[in-house]
């Protein structure tokens, strides 16, 4: 999945945390890989509920979710990270072909949402855009 980009530079700054909550192991390893070489700090997570459990870090500035997970899915911890006041941004990643899903999931505040397979260059737009609201 590494790609021939190069990194964004956070000058004087710290990487931003982009945290990814997919309960798909292979989705764990290779999103965080490629989120370090566009140059943000990440941090994965197996399910929305190890997520809440961790008490993630407040300067998480981002969330990429599955859609689709076993117990809580990810467009209930986006309803759940809301009713807490959370404004961190939230990207969706989905496997699923349902047409509304995207225009609902952006109705509801999403940041985006991406359908799987994506490429990397959406990836990286999608977490930049995010990063700049």
């Amino acid at each position: 999945m590494h790609g021939g980009g190069s990194g964004t530079h956070w000058a004087g700054a710290a990487r931003p945390l982009v945290c990814v909550v997919d309960d798909d192991s292979s989705v764990r390893e290779a999103l965080p890989d490629l989120l370090e070489v566009f140059g943000f700090a990440s941090e994965a997570f197996a399910s929305a509920e190890e997520f809440l459990a961790a008490r993630p870090p407040p300067d998480a500035q981002a969330l990429i979710l599955d859609v689709a997970m076993p117990g809580m899915t990810g467009p209930e911890l986006f309803a759940e990270l809301k009713r807490r006041g959370s404004v961190i941004p939230v990207i969706f990643i989905t496997a699923q072909a349902d047409p509304a899903l995207q225009p609902r999931l952006l109705a509801q505040g999403a940041a985006s949402c991406l359908f799987k397979p994506f490429s990397e260059v959406a990836l990286f737009a999608a977490v930049e855009s995010a990063l700049e609201h």
